[in-house]
């Protein structure tokens, strides 16, 4: 899904390699427009309960369909990173929460977005009522000590640093 520019979305000239603020960016030659390759920023929820077990899920979808992973999205355009992260939480498990902190931003190359800048939140849930939608096969709280594979390294960052105040 990864984009690559060959004309000018604003005049349709044939775009050209140029040195643009120490790197080499596509330039329209005709009206200037500079093709800026910028992470895609991405919320991820560390969903915690009272007794400190955190929320992984099962993607049903790629990048890494039928891995675990924490739960979350694309941030949408007019939204913050804390909407987003409550809405991706909310849209794909039925659960509700309050942010309690940033984590940390991360960046993560994928092959099908390209650099994704990826902010991560711990966000306390009291109702545990799981209602998974499409997007997810399964859901389960997990402590430390029996967490499965994760493979986005993002995501172990996030969960290593939950785990540090426990």
């Amino acid at each position: 899904m990864k984009r690559t520019f060959k004309f000018c979305p604003l005049c349709k000239d044939p775009l050209r390699g140029k040195q643009v603020d120490g790197r080499k960016r596509l330039v329209c030659q005709k009206c200037g427009w500079i093709h800026y390759k910028n992470p895609l920023p991405v919320v991820v929820c560390a969903a915690k309960k009272k007794d400190g077990k955190i929320l992984i899920t099962k993607r049903n979808l790629s990048p890494g369909i039928n891995k675990w992973a924490l739960p979350g999205g694309f941030i949408e355009s007019g939204e913050t990173s804390e909407t987003a992260c409550l809405r991706e939480l909310e849209e794909e498990t039925g659960l509700k929460g309050k942010i309690k902190r940033l984590i940390g931003v991360y960046i993560q190359k994928t092959r099908e977005y390209g650099s994704l800048l990826i902010i991560g939140y711990e966000v306390s849930v009291s109702k545990c009522n799981l209602s998974l939608n499409n997007e997810l096969k399964d859901a389960r709280f997990f402590s430390k000590k029996n967490l499965p594979i994760i493979p986005f390294s993002s995501h172990r960052k996030i969960i290593e640093k939950i785990f540090e105040s426990v």
